[in-house]
């Protein structure tokens, strides 16, 4: 069966105004293309969709059962032209667990100021690229490698790594930093999937921490706070996610983090340009 949104906007607007004379009136065409148009869709169908009278058209049975469906297909069909349009004018940008931390929301505000044909849209999606490669967004940050054959990436600034562990913790509860040995001697609550922690920190070391998983951040949060293990995040995850009962302290020896900017590699998104300078800029200055 082959039809269009033509034909259906045209059957549609004829039934509505119960006129093929007044239809062509209301698309701008004449009563020949209107008459024309819907008998190709009649005949996709099948049947007569309308019954032509002297003096306008009626619906016929079949035409009252397809009305409807072509009223939703129509205004399918607007709404994607609506998203199509909307796309230029928003900037979706993902993360899996902290965003930008202290600077996250002065990047909102300042975007807000500086960008007003753009709205910059945080999306927040627990996966390695931060919603990237399901389509959810259109720059990704992320603080772990990512494909180079799909993704282009940029490091845009660098965090400390911090501990987090239960606040009223026997060993850690008045100390101000930790050493990665001492560390070393917990168990360490990981996200391997999207996570900056694994066994690799602790590669040429005596002996490496026992690890347990969790799905996503709250999660993790919640394992520490109950005191069934450590973990060690970057800084942004403290100021992203405050927990009662969790306390976030430097390590004085954890190697620093890298965050990094990700977009498809065949596809550099509107704002793209503007996006690094600012988020470079918001570390520079930290």
């Amino acid at each position: 069966m082959d039809w269009d949104l033509r034909e259906l906007r045209f059957f549609v607007t004829a039934a509505d105004a119960g006129s093929f004379t007044e239809a062509a009136a209301q698309l701008f065409v004449s009563q020949a293309a209107v008459s024309r148009t819907i008998a190709g869709l009649e005949k996709s169908v099948g049947e007569r969709l309308l019954r032509r009278l002297p003096r306008g058209c009626e619906l016929t049975s079949t035409g009252q059962q397809v009305l409807p469906q072509a009223r939703r297909v129509l205004a399918e069909a607007a709404r994607f032209t609506e998203f199509l349009a909307s796309r230029h004018g928003v900037l979706r940008l993902g993360y899996a667990w902290a965003a930008l931390g202290q600077h996250t929301t002065r990047l909102q505000r300042e975007w807000a100021q500086g960008h007003a044909e753009t709205t910059l849209e945080l999306v927040r999606h627990n996966a390695p690229t931060a919603g990237l490669a399901e389509g959810l967004c259109d720059v990704a940050i992320v603080r772990r490698a990512v494909d180079e054959k799909r993704f282009d990436s940029l490091v845009v600034g660098l965090e400390r790594r911090l501990v987090a562990f239960a606040s009223d913790d026997p060993q850690w509860s008045r100390r101000r930093q930790v050493s990665m040995a001492e560390i070393a001697d917990r168990t360490v609550v990981i996200d391997p999937r999207v996570g900056t922690t694994s066994g690799e920190l602790w590669t040429g070391t005596d002996h490496q921490p026992r690890f347990i998983r969790s799905t996503d951040v709250d999660g993790w949060l919640d394992i520490i706070a109950a005191g069934r293990g450590v973990g060690t995040t970057a800084e942004a995850t403290a100021h992203h996610h405050p927990r009662p009962g969790v306390t976030y302290r430097r390590i004085k020896d954890g190697p620093r983090i890298p965050v990094a900017l990700a977009w498809w590699r065949d596809h550099r998104p509107h704002g793209l340009g503007d996006l690094i300078d600012a988020v470079t800029r918001l570390y520079a200055t930290a």
